[in-house]
């Protein structure tokens, strides 16, 4: 079983729509910490929007001293494809990293059709992305060096 002590958690998350990605990270934080991690087990980096994520979570990957990495970020649906293109790319970039380096890589980059619903989801008690998004990568960093 995995020591809280010998994980390392790394976030990316977006600066576009950066009031979403703040309280995803705020939330994820607090839960990381009241589960015992330190501040020096986790490293944030930002990027200037989504589809620039999977290649700084690639990067990372690479270095292998990562349990997981954790993705933030909010893609608004406009009046073109864009939305589509960007959601799309960003997610399957981040599962292709997951994938080749056998990486849990959690992603929480919330396309919605109304930004108040990503900022819902970013703020709200219950069911809080940020909170599921740091439960999920400890319950990752558990079961995937067992397999």
């Amino acid at each position: 079983m995995t020591n809280i002590n010998n994980i390392k958690i790394a976030i990316v998350s977006s600066n576009f729509r950066k009031d979403v990605s703040e309280n995803l990270e705020k939330n994820c934080l607090a839960t990381l910490k009241k589960q015992g991690l330190k501040d020096n087990c986790i490293d944030i980096f930002r990027v200037p929007g989504a589809l620039e994520i999977p290649l700084v979570v690639k990067k990372l990957a690479k270095k292998k001293i990562y349990s997981a990495i954790i993705t933030f970020g909010a893609i608004v649906k406009g009046d073109t494809y864009h939305f589509e293109q960007i959601s799309n790319e960003c997610a399957k970039g981040c599962m292709e990293v997951s994938l080749q380096y056998e990486i849990p890589v959690i992603f929480e980059v919330l396309s919605v059709y109304k930004l108040k619903d990503a900022l819902d989801r970013a703020t709200r008690s219950k069911e809080n992305k940020g909170v599921e998004a740091a439960l999920t990568a400890l319950e990752m960093t558990k079961t995937v060096p067992k397999l």
